[in-house]
């Protein structure tokens, strides 16, 4: 039987959520919310995609548990970022183009390859979650600190249950298919999909929401330069590199460089044929998250702090 927990969670953002609603750290809230728009239509590809394995994943009864489980978790990730998306569509209408684009761009993926490809991608992608999330969320008190704590509660809550049903996604791959080679040769068309639908959310942020109300550049940011930057503001140099440089600070700029390099090895692990994200590092605050909900803590405003959100 799977230990995934389906948690049903009330979350509520209106037009009052800014769209900068991590003023202490621009790049990291511009993160967040092209993961928001990123999300929505990738939730819906897996679970579309998924269940045209279903009758497959019915010949295991483990199997089938556990993707039930898996999609329905997926189902409230889709349904919550849905609605963070709706408030910062109302106060700027244009970005419905960033989502139909996306949308759009997962419906031409589905038609084009077959259902391993899919689970192939799906294992993929769900695989550089765990590096990814325990970074953010051992460092949550530089990152979060000074945000909004209703989008800080919604991050970290799907941060967690990423990291939770962290081998979901390949256990149902190698139900799909016994080849760990043709998941690995999926990992370039994988990121470059990936890559293209975050460009493409981000030109459209960038042409719709003033700078004045962003902080930063969508596009420059979600760039494949992304980490190359982290890695060139630090050590010898890196604080005069920085300054000649201007503008905000990096995505990562409050984040040790050894946890830094750490995230970035086990992204390159996560690719290896027999990787399995079981077996990775975990942030011991998911386990604290988790043992608030069971204590019926609101989560909807339960912040990194461990404190409920005003």
């Amino acid at each position: 039987m799977t230990d995934l927990v389906v948690r049903k969670l009330r979350w509520e953002f209106d037009a009052t959520v800014p769209f900068l609603w991590q003023p202490s750290s621009p790049s990291f809230g511009m993160f967040c919310n092209v993961f928001t728009f990123i999300a929505v239509p990738f939730e819906r590809y897996l679970i579309k995609a998924l269940r045209t394995a279903q009758d497959r994943f019915d010949e295991s009864p483990g199997i089938a548990t556990e993707a039930d489980a898996f999609l329905r978790q997926e189902g409230q990730h889709a349904a919550a970022h849905r609605k963070h998306m709706a408030a910062l569509i109302e106060q700027y209408p244009g970005l419905q183009r960033a989502y139909d684009a996306a949308t759009q761009s997962f419906d031409d993926l589905i038609a084009a390859h077959p259902v391993e490809f899919h689970a192939a991608y799906i294992a993929n992608l769900e695989a550089t979650f765990t590096p990814l999330f325990k970074v953010i969320l051992d460092n949550r008190d530089s990152l979060f600190d000074g945000a909004d704590g209703r989008v800080a509660a919604l991050m970290t809550w799907h941060f967690v249950e990423e990291i939770e049903h962290r081998s979901s996604g390949l256990m149902l791959y190698r139900h799909l298919s016994d080849d760990p080679w043709y998941r690995v040769r999926q990992v370039r068309p994988t990121f470059g999909h990936i890559g293209e639908v975050a460009a493409a959310i981000a030109r459209v942020v960038d042409e719709v929401v003033p700078f004045e109300q962003r902080g930063v550049s969508a596009e420059q940011l979600m760039s494949m330069r992304l980490l190359v930057d982290e890695f060139k503001y630090r050590g010898p140099g890196g604080r005069r590199r920085k300054a000649l440089r201007g503008g905000p600070a990096t995505l990562f700029d409050t984040v040790p460089t050894g946890d830094l390099a750490k995230m970035v090895w086990r992204l390159a692990l996560s690719q290896l044929p027999n990787h399995d994200p079981a077996e990775q590092p975990l942030p011991a605050w998911a386990g604290t998250w988790m043992a608030e909900y069971e204590r019926g803590t609101d989560m909807t405003t339960f912040t990194h702090t461990g404190k409920s959100a005003p």
